[in-house]
């Protein structure tokens, strides 16, 4: 039975409710976490352990387990929780996660590890006692560092709970393995007495050796109550059957057990009494009792009448108050609503969602061929079941692509433990506000962006927000802010990483970059050309080196990888204010809508969600701006590019040309084709490493005649024309032809 893929499943719940401690515990250390905070710290760690112990990942088990003991009394108040506490348990996060992850990949435990994992063990001792525990060694197999079972606390409170368990059909098809279960109990407690029911195994000739046919009858010495001890089958719960009694249980439970049990009666009461859950005579009486009150029974119950809610009971007998009842059935109410709401979702492997969306690439590339071959043929009913089919594919492509699309609050919530951290490390008192977190933009997008926001946020907390004593100095608070922003505009996602610090040194940058040859002494720059100076390749303002960030080394880097994401990065600051960098990225990598234009027998596509509106030129305003980077747009001077030019394409342009405007983070410029031939659903395809250097272009499509159409890149354009302009350009269209360097070959 392969269980790689449970593992793997394993794994990546784990990483999850390791996310949702780290987010619990931040709030409890900036006194804004709730006391259901604290519970679900523990609901984390005890449901890790519980996994844990299923796959035989005793180490964790072990680890985990004495974590979930301080977890325990922190609930039950027995101590107050300080920020060294929450330090602690932060660092046994981090350990359980490598844990985890060396127990997956089948790796031993590394000597490093097992030095954390003494450091830790130590340090949890002191809040909970001294306690005699083998610890890990270096080499150890992570299988068990420790002994299996998880340490038990001597308490002379263990009583006797009583199991009967019957596993269902399905189990070992499912993947599980029926003594996981019983060896991960045994980390609960004690297991005094345990016996093997096997009355249903069937004839060796009706057997089904894929099915399980056992159950077992268990008494169980723990101190653990039912709760926890029912979370030991939780993986198994809707597949068993499963019966606790509590200690000091009445005879008339166990003899309604016996009932309920599908096997025979006085065997049943032979293996309870051999387990000393009952002597032979309380047996013999209650059996007696049970035959003689059930011969008196009223006839409404002996009919079936339904019996009385037991809230009603215990309230008309007044051992319980209304309100409890009440209290008690609200929280049922929430926890079935809590359940129906897990059931809603699924879980889907990244790479059969990535198979997903190319297969309906594909499809959108198919589609359009269909729809073509219709209008040639010009057959009507052709064509319309073609639309049909071209509408029903764009829905297939907008459902497909919204499975990939996810909320960018988790990458960001992420950075709350980066903050404390690098916070507590420079001396500075730093908060971080987190805004736009339901914003959605797709997974792989979000995969490939969280190191360069990495780098930023470690950036503006090293170099960009002043020492304490400073800002106090300046009038500024005390406690330094950080702020996450992101939003949607124009068919993007923009995500913004601003600080409240000292901002950009306008001089200082200027000089450095005299000193480095990138401007002329006598070259005025704006503030905007000066601010993009710091992306230059190691340029650096730093006057001591930071193994944490420097402002500007590494910037290019970030500057590298979010143009790889076919987006763009912008910086603005104001000294002893602040700085705001600003990322622009397409919402998808995969499928967008395009508008499709030809430039002589060249075809181009461009992102439908920059394209603003279609201006036919006539002659008169060609003859008017021929020559010039300009025209007269109602009004307002627009730049522009002829698209001709720009790429050097051969031949003269047609009888008829067009401007269409495109605008992309509040710039605006025309492109001049000379044909429009309408919305395109485009499937993006990457350049080739041949082409990957060139300008003006993000990737290509490929229509349904089978022919290739380059995506225009339409921010890159906007930006070469804003620099040309800015450096004084006679022409924006030749210089931007100058920058790109393209020939028709390329085209």
């Amino acid at each position: 039975m392969d269980l790689d893929p449970a593992v793997q499943t394993f794994a990546a719940e784990s990483r999850e409710l390791l996310g949702n401690m780290e987010e619990a515990l931040l709030r409890l250390e900036a006194d804004s976490g709730e006391k259901d905070d604290i519970n679900a710290v523990f609901r984390a760690a005890h449901t890790i352990k519980g996994s844990a112990g299923l796959f035989g990942f005793d180490g964790i088990v072990s680890f985990t387990h004495k974590v979930e003991h301080l977890l325990d009394r922190l609930r039950d108040g027995a101590m107050g929780l300080d920020a060294d506490c929450v330090a602690l348990l932060l660092a046994c996060c981090d350990h359980i996660g490598a844990l985890i992850e060396d127990a997956v990949s089948g790796r031993p435990l590394s000597a490093e590890l097992a030095a954390t994992w003494r450091v830790l063990h130590e340090k949890l001792e002191g809040y909970l006692g001294p306690s005699a525990k083998p610890q890990p060694q270096a080499g150890a197999s992570e299988a068990a560092p420790l002994p299996a079972g998880q340490p038990q606390e001597p308490n002379s409170a263990a009583a006797d709970w009583h199991i009967s368990l019957r596993f269902g059909r399905e189990v070992l098809r499912n993947g599980m393995d029926p003594l996981a279960f019983l060896r991960y109990l045994a980390t609960v407690g004690d297991i005094v007495h345990l016996t093997t029911i096997t009355d249903a195994l069937p004839h060796a000739e009706e057997m089904d050796p894929e099915a399980c046919y056992l159950g077992f009858e268990i008494s169980l010495k723990s101190q653990a109550d039912k709760a926890a001890i029912e979370s030991v089958f939780e993986f198994v719960r809707e597949d068993c059957a499963i019966r606790i009694l509590p200690p000091r249980s009445k005879l008339s439970e166990y003899i309604a057990l016996i009932e309920e049990l599908p096997e025979n009666t006085m065997r049943l009461g032979d293996i309870l009494v051999k387990s000393g859950a009952l002597t032979q005579a309380e047996l013999d009486r209650s059996l007696r009792q049970q035959t003689a009150e059930a011969a008196q029974a009223p006839a409404s119950v002996a009919d079936g009448a339904p019996p009385r809610p037991l809230g009603e009971i215990l309230v008309q007998e007044g051992r319980v108050a209304q309100s409890v009842v009440h209290a008690a059935l609200d929280k049922q109410q929430q926890v079935r609503e809590h359940k129906a709401q897990e059931n809603r979702f699924i879980r889907v492997e990244a790479d059969k969602l990535d198979q997903l969306i190319n297969l309906v690439g594909e499809l959108v590339i198919a589609g359009a061929g269909t729809h073509l071959l219709a209008q040639r043929a010009g057959l009507g009913d052709v064509l319309e079941s073609a639309s049909t089919l071209s509408r029903l594919l764009e829905e297939v492509r907008n459902n497909a692509l919204g499975l990939r699309m996810v909320q960018i609050g988790a990458t960001f919530q992420k950075f709350q433990r980066v903050v404390r951290d690098v916070s507590r490390d420079l001396g500075k008192d730093i908060e971080l506000v987190i805004t736009g977190g339901d914003t959605e933009l797709d997974k792989s997008v979000v995969e490939q962006i969280g190191d360069p926001l990495m780098h930023l946020v470690r950036n503006a907390m090293d170099h960009g927000i002043e020492p304490h004593d400073v800002r106090l100095a300046a009038g500024k608070p005390a406690r330094a802010r950080l702020m996450l922003h992101a939003y949607h505009d124009s068919g993007s996602i923009v995500i913004e990483v601003s600080d409240d610090g000292g901002g950009l040194k306008r001089d200082k940058i200027l000089k450095k970059a005299r000193e480095r040859g990138l401007v002329g002494e006598g070259q005025s720059l704006t503030d905007a050309e000066v601010h993009r100076l710091i992306f230059e390749p190691g340029f650096s303002t730093a006057d001591q080196v930071s193994n944490l960030s420097g402002r500007g080394v590494g910037m290019d880097v970030v500057k590298r990888n979010i143009e790889a994401l076919r987006g763009t990065v912008e910086l603005t600051s104001r000294e002893s204010v602040g700085t705001t960098v600003r990322i622009r990225l397409p919402l998808t990598l995969a499928i967008i809508d395009g508008f499709l234009v030809g430039v002589g027998p060249a075809r181009y596509v461009i992102p439908l969600e920059m394209v603003l509106e279609c201006v036919e030129l006539s002659p008169a305003e060609r003859q008017a701006c021929m020559g010039e980077g300009y025209v007269n747009l109602r009004g307002q001077v627009l730049p522009y590019l002829r698209v001709r030019a720009l790429f050097d394409l051969q031949g003269q342009a047609g009888s008829r040309e067009s401007i269409v405007v495109v605008q992309y983070g509040g710039r605006k410029i025309g492109l001049v084709v000379d044909t429009l031939h309408g919305e395109f659903q485009t499937v993006i395809k990457p350049l080739g490493p041949l082409f990957r250097r060139l300008r003006g272009f993000s990737g290509f499509t490929i229509l349904g005649t089978g022919e290739v159409a380059l995506i225009l890149d339409v921010p890159g354009l906007i930006q070469t024309v804003a620099t040309k302009d800015a450096h004084g350009g006679s022409s924006a269209a030749h210089a931007v032809a100058a920058s790109a360097g393209v020939g028709s070959d390329a085209a």
